[in-house]
């Protein structure tokens, strides 16, 4: 499994696959300020699916995160000439991500009527093709809170350091620490009760 179950069992050779999986050249951002529509293309298949499950582990909701999925991309397509090289290309994009997600819950005005089973049953999670990654993805969104789903999301998939995601949510340091690591806990003890792992 790539999405989850890497960061609750680690295993070298996976997270390593993983990696590589996702490795972002931060020189595509400048072929896509000059227009190049192949650079564009081929980033957005790279990281399609990561930022959909970002964005979806806030909104839950899988019509707003394909809304605000497409916003990070032409806002992505927009801005890239003022991406610095910082050496965490996914971190800015995941900072797009989480502020038009914040904008949408703000717009919406209700941050938590939608349910899960409705989040479930919405296509089954389209964009998450592996069966193992979208059965950890649905117990994640269903047995850790948002916080600590975006807090692990933010630290394993965009390479953000614990500090990072503590100031970008301002919360305290420890604070994300401890709902990273509990959060880690609950869900890796879920799958093994279910033997999933």
């Amino acid at each position: 499994m790539k999405l989850f179950l890497a960061m609750v069992v680690p295993d070298n050779t996976e997270n390593t696959q993983y990696e590589k999986k996702i490795n972002i050249d931060e020189a595509i951002f400048t072929r896509i300020a000059a227009g190049d529509m192949v650079a564009f293309e081929e980033f957005y298949r790279q990281t399609e699916r990561t930022v959909y499950a970002f964005v979806l582990s806030t909104l839950k909701n899988h019509d707003d995160a394909l809304d605000v999925v497409q916003d990070t991309y032409l806002k992505i397509r927009a801005a890239a000439h003022l991406y610095k090289p910082m050496g965490k290309p996914m971190a800015w994009v995941f900072t797009i991500a989480r502020n038009l997600s914040v904008s949408k819950i703000r717009s919406k005005q209700k941050n938590d009527s939608i349910t899960l089973t409705d989040m479930e049953n919405d296509l089954n999670f389209s964009y998450v093709s592996d069966a193992e990654d979208r059965l950890v993805l649905q117990t994640a969104l269903k047995i850790l809170t948002s916080e600590e789903t975006e807090i692990i999301l933010l630290h394993a998939i965009s390479g953000f350091t614990h500090r990072e995601i503590a100031k970008s949510l301002e919360m305290k340091l420890s604070t994300v620490l401890s709902k990273y690591h509990r959060g880690l806990k609950k869900l890796k003890k879920y799958l093994i009760e279910q033997e999933v792992i």
